[in-house]
């Protein structure tokens, strides 16, 4: 039976693991904890699925990821962030929006959807490793 949470819940990155049975959990004031922010959540126990609606906030300083969006579903067991409904994420100054956007913690990798007939945007930082700006290699 699915338990309704009003308010935010920190989600252990690691709940299926030995090291979530073990003494030392993972916790929020040690930043391995996913945080999940809206107006609404359920939990349900036996599936192992939490979701979230309206204004969802995520924060997952370990990885230094934020993201904002209008639903969203972490399944504990397979590891794995659903975003759903104009979907930002921000990681370390870049960032990708689309209409779904889910991250697969394990892998440390996202897959953006888009609306129908809209595309995805990320924007990348891309630093330059010389600080002058010279021409590319065969051009004058």
């Amino acid at each position: 039976m699915p338990v309704t949470l009003v308010g935010a819940i920190a989600l252990p990155t690691f709940l299926n693991s030995p090291q979530a049975k073990a003494q030392n959990k993972p916790s929020a004031a040690d930043g391995s904890a996913l945080t999940v922010r809206s107006d609404v959540q359920e939990a349900n126990s036996k599936t192992g699925v939490v979701t979230a609606r309206g204004n969802v906030q995520i924060n997952y300083p370990a990885r230094q990821i934020q993201a904002t969006a209008a639903q969203a579903q972490y399944f504990s067991r397979e590891r794995r962030l659903v975003l759903n409904g104009n979907v930002f994420v921000l990681q370390e100054g870049n960032s990708i929006q689309g209409e779904t956007i889910t991250y697969l913690i394990d892998e440390g990798r996202f897959v953006a959807l888009p609306q129908q007939n809209q595309q995805v945007e990320s924007i990348y930082i891309v630093t330059d490793s010389d600080s002058t700006t010279s021409p590319a290699p065969g051009l004058p």
